[in-house]
């Protein structure tokens, strides 16, 4: 158990809620993926940014890969790049190998750089936390140099099923 050094800024895994932690509750770290932390508290299980890693008296989480100075020469592959770095918070492996990303299409933006296109799920409808996790993709993505739009659109067809994962996937969550 952990004893938070200062309050701490959370979101709820199961209702999707903002919450402030207070400083001195002790919470435990149960993942630490994507560049934040799940944490189990009096609140429930929630995440925490790892910029407030401080808080938790652990080392700042590894930075995104650094992106390349210019446009990248594969705006296509630098997203599936930025989205492997998105965690389902609940769950410690990236959107992309969850099988949730249905669509990443690149387009020329007509004032210069790209327009992205995601289209994706989650593991289940009425997930409290997909406004995070699209949040999340949508400021990686836009972090990339020359793309100057992000839209994404969460669908439900087809339903992602588990055999949507990879094979590294189904190998840390057990499911072989």
């Amino acid at each position: 158990m952990i004893e938070l050094a200062r309050d701490v800024a959370a979101v709820t895994l199961s209702e999707g809620r903002r919450v402030v932690l207070p400083r001195g509750s002790l919470v435990e770290v149960t993942a630490q993926e994507g560049g934040g932390f799940t944490v189990l508290s009096d609140a429930g299980p929630a995440r925490v940014e790892g910029r407030d890693a401080d808080a938790l008296g652990l080392p700042s989480p590894p930075a995104a890969p650094a992106a390349p100075a210019g446009p990248p020469a594969d705006a296509a592959a630098a997203v599936w790049e930025r989205l492997g770095t998105c965690y389902d918070p609940e769950i410690p492996v990236s959107v992309v190998d969850l099988g949730l990303v249905y669509e990443n299409r690149v387009e020329p933006h007509p004032e210069g750089g790209f327009r992205v296109f995601i289209k994706m799920t989650l593991t289940a409808p009425g997930c409290p936390l997909a406004s995070t996790i699209e949040a999340e993709a949508r400021g990686k993505i836009l972090s990339i140099p020359g793309v100057r739009e992000c839209s994404i659109e969460i669908v439900w067809d087809p339903p992602w099923t588990p055999d949507r994962m990879s094979e590294a996937a189904k190998l840390k969550l057990g499911f072989f």
